[in-house]
């Protein structure tokens, strides 16, 4: 009986030692957005009456590092009978999680606001529908999901 009391002790004190260890490391700050949140240059580009809807095949995929400004982003170039345009998806550290993919050869539709970006037409992806699949990226005023929970 003795024994297995000073086992449970022992036990309960390693258990409080790496918990303070765990609580007294340096604090690393606060993740956040990566730059993608609403406040961001990136992310007043997005006009809601500019919204339009183009469908096509997906000739690339890629993810885009950013030069200054919003982490990596994911972005697609989509091949419409008119026009091959890129598409702006979103966070990369946002979409790697979802289980939509999109890849190359894929016949999609996007809904979303085309705007100037570095000079040259683009597309900021609203939504994305492949097959019976939808990507939601953005609701209908802009905010994306992603950044949500801050509205």
């Amino acid at each position: 009986m003795k024994r297995r009391m000073i086992s449970i002790v022992v036990a309960s004190l390693l258990a409080v030692a790496f918990a303070a260890s765990a609580w007294g490391a340096p604090w690393q700050g606060w993740r956040g957005s990566g730059g993608w949140g609403m406040k961001g240059a990136y992310q007043r580009l997005y006009d809601p009456a500019k919204v339009e809807t183009v469908s096509g095949e997906v000739a690339k995929v890629e993810l885009m590092s950013a030069r200054k400004g919003p982490g990596n982003g994911v972005h697609l170039l989509l091949r419409t009978g008119q026009e091959t345009i890129p598409v702006h998806l979103g966070p990369a550290w946002f979409l790697e999680r979802l289980d939509t993919r999109i890849e190359k050869g894929d016949r999609v539709e996007v809904k979303g606001a085309r705007v100037t970006f570095d000079g040259k037409p683009a597309i900021i992806a609203a939504e994305v529908k492949k097959g019976d699949a939808v990507l939601q990226l953005r609701d209908q005023a802009g905010v994306p999901v992603w950044a949500g929970w801050r509205r």
